[in-house]
């Protein structure tokens, strides 16, 4: 048998498996949320998040696997050969619906973060739609209404806090995804958000309970950029999400060079997104995220200024 060449060995390696009843290859060691959406198969999530470890806890991403009992988490389901996979199942489907809609029972009435406005029927007033941002978008792609009986069972909603210069924290819009969580511990690596308390009572919190003011928050922003929901905002862009342009730029602070992305409204930047590139892979620092309003600071200089000797 002749041994592999060196090109074949550089190859990857792929497993074939059945996603919807059709045949497709996936990598060695890919997922199956991962592998479907390479091949065009969009599948709920939402602690889910490109560049992050998968987490699994949010189950809006359970698909059905053939043979077994449970539906398994398909962001962190690696895929194997053979393997049968359901996504758009009536069991798989009802799955995520309710997950979706349990989340977005828990929801304020008035949300942080929402796109766009639609027209209120028969006034001249428009409300905002999908007002908690990517759980909303999932809730309108899959047709999604909370029932009244679980609106009665909403949870006591915290208390906001404002307490930080530059981000604003509304916990009663938290879904307890963790994405903030995994944000600063394992890619800032400041390890100032966590997870407390047990059933009902656990939260995010920040440091030992503290506001995060209080905290120890070196306020890069990664949270904000990762949040889903709007739970953690910057507070200059809470609420409508909808700018004139976007515009791709370089961090001006310094020289190592961070991507990132000015979003521009009525000529203004409103807030500053990561953007990947080699330097920062998305991430930012305080000043490249917060560090943009003396632009438009009526002191800053917009011309130069010549030193002329005074005449006696």
């Amino acid at each position: 048998m002749n041994a592999p060449s060196k090109k074949e060995e550089l190859l990857p390696q792929t497993v074939a498996f059945q996603l919807n009843g059709k045949t497709i290859h996936a990598l060695e060691g890919e997922t199956i949320f991962k592998a479907a959406q390479r091949h065009g198969v969009s599948i709920p999530h939402l602690c889910y998040k490109d560049g992050m470890r998968a987490d699994g806890n949010c189950r809006a991403c359970v698909v059905e696997v053939q043979g077994e009992r449970t539906l398994a988490p398909s962001c962190c389901r690696s895929v194997t050969p053979g393997m049968e996979v359901l996504t758009n199942s009536p069991r798989a489907i009802k799955n995520q619906k309710m997950v979706v809609e349990m989340l977005l029972s828990d929801m304020p009435d008035k949300g942080y973060k929402w796109n766009d406005a639609k027209q209120v029927a028969n006034t001249n007033l428009t409300q905002p739609t999908g007002q908690h941002g990517e759980l909303s978008e999932w809730a309108d792609r899959l047709s999604v209404h909370v029932r009244p009986e679980l609106k009665a069972l909403r949870r006591e909603q915290p208390s906001a806090d404002a307490s930080h210069p530059a981000m604003l924290v509304n916990l009663d819009a938290c879904i307890q995804c963790t994405r903030c969580v995994r944000a600063c511990r394992e890619e800032q690596v400041n390890d100032v958000i966590g997870y407390a308390h047990r059933g009902s009572q656990s939260a995010i919190v920040f440091d030992l309970q503290d506001s995060m003011g209080a905290s120890t928050c070196v306020a890069c922003g990664e949270c904000v950029q990762a949040c889903p929901t709007g739970a953690l905002m910057p507070k200059t862009q809470v609420g409508s999400q909808v700018v004139d342009k976007k515009v791709d730029s370089v961090c001006p602070f310094c020289g190592v060079g961070c991507l990132l992305t000015y979003n521009v409204k009525d000529n203004k930047i409103i807030s500053v997104d990561g953007r990947d590139g080699p330097a920062n892979h998305n991430r930012l620092c305080v000043k490249g995220r917060f560090g943009f309003d003396y632009i438009h600071n009526p002191q800053r200089l917009t011309v130069p200024l010549i030193r002329k000797t005074r005449r006696s």
